[in-house]
């Protein structure tokens, strides 16, 4: 039997060639920050078993913490923190019923995004 219903979806979904809104990418990066902090947590673990196991190792830790790629990594971890918790304060906020909206999703992704550059760059200051 054929269907008399006009299919009316689109046929490329290739992401690639879509042009995604600000909404989407902001939603796309807490999800990859998410990720990012899992992997970061083995770095953190391992800093803080370093710490811990005798005054020397404690040393030890804190010389290579002074070396820019130790500090790199750890304002990564740090910049990874920040948008992620700024974006789950948002979704919790939409939760509630507030910024549901498509002006307000994209009012609330411009927030995050905007606060958290500030906080990544302030944090910079603080490591370097």
């Amino acid at each position: 039997m054929v269907s008399k219903v006009k299919d009316t979806r689109p046929v490329n979904l290739d992401i690639g060639t879509m042009r995604l809104p600000i909404t989407a990418w902001a939603s796309i990066a807490h999800r990859a920050s998410g990720v990012f902090l899992f992997a970061g947590m083995a770095l953190l673990i391992w800093a803080l078993d370093a710490s811990l196991k005798s005054p020397e190792s404690f040393d030890a830790l804190k010389e290579c913490l002074a070396s820019p790629l130790a500090k790199l990594a750890i304002w990564a971890v740090v910049s990874g923190l920040i948008y992620h918790s700024l974006a789950g304060i948002k979704h919790l906020i939409m939760d509630f019923g507030i910024g549901e909206t498509m002006e307000g999703g994209v009012l609330g992704a411009r927030i995050v995004i905007g606060l958290s550059i500030v906080l990544i760059l302030a944090a910079g200051v603080l490591i370097w």
